[in-house]
């Protein structure tokens, strides 16, 4: 695997106002709740590995029965919440679901991010936001990283590129162990 490259590192402040960031832009989302928060976040920072050759966050995410997720996205949901910066509200769709929406109780501070990783983020909620939760689930199950990782396992950057031959090249580093991730996941799977 990739030592780790400055590039990849995990910030948390920048995923904790990334978490307030998507949960404001999708407040008028009637189908957004903690499935779909997951998954704009998670197509956020894969997103901007294509586009941008690194990730807006660096979190970890992790295959989960519903589609990828990041592995700390709930500590700091809660970490915001018990500081006030954010509450919690179950609210009925109208289509006979129940969403648990993050609502944020300040800005979120956009300094943080350069302003081709807001676009990327905004891209992300345009495209997801007319899609049910399930919908955007199963969009993120055609993911190279969702499908060849276990249940529980992280999903290694490197697979942004496996699936996605159109968007920005990536750096040879990246390419090759891509390829070779590709490889090995294809040989677990055989």
């Amino acid at each position: 695997m990739l030592e780790e490259v400055p590039y990849m590192r995990y910030d948390e402040e920048k995923l904790a106002e990334l978490i307030l960031y998507v949960a404001e832009k999708i407040q008028s989302d009637r189908t957004a709740g903690a499935t779909k928060l997951n998954k704009y976040l998670y197509f956020a920072d894969f997103s901007a590995v294509r586009k941008l050759g690194h990730p807006i966050t660096g979190a970890e995410s992790q295959r989960l029965r519903h589609g990828p997720a990041p592995r700390r996205l709930p500590p700091l949901r809660d970490r915001l919440v018990r500081n006030g910066e954010a509450r919690r509200e179950r609210r009925p769709d109208g289509l006979g679901y129940v969403h648990d929406d993050l609502i944020p109780e300040r800005q979120p501070r956009t300094e943080l991010f350069a302003a081709e990783e807001l676009r990327v983020v905004d891209e992300v909620i345009e495209t997801l936001k007319e899609m049910s939760a399930t919908q955007v689930s199963e969009l993120s199950h055609r993911e190279a990283g969702w499908q060849l990782v276990d249940e529980g396992e992280t999903i290694p950057y490197e697979l942004a590129f496996v699936l996605a031959p159109d968007q920005a090249d990536p750096t040879p580093v990246i390419r090759s162990e891509g390829q070779r991730l590709l490889s090995e996941y294809a040989d677990r799977l055989s």
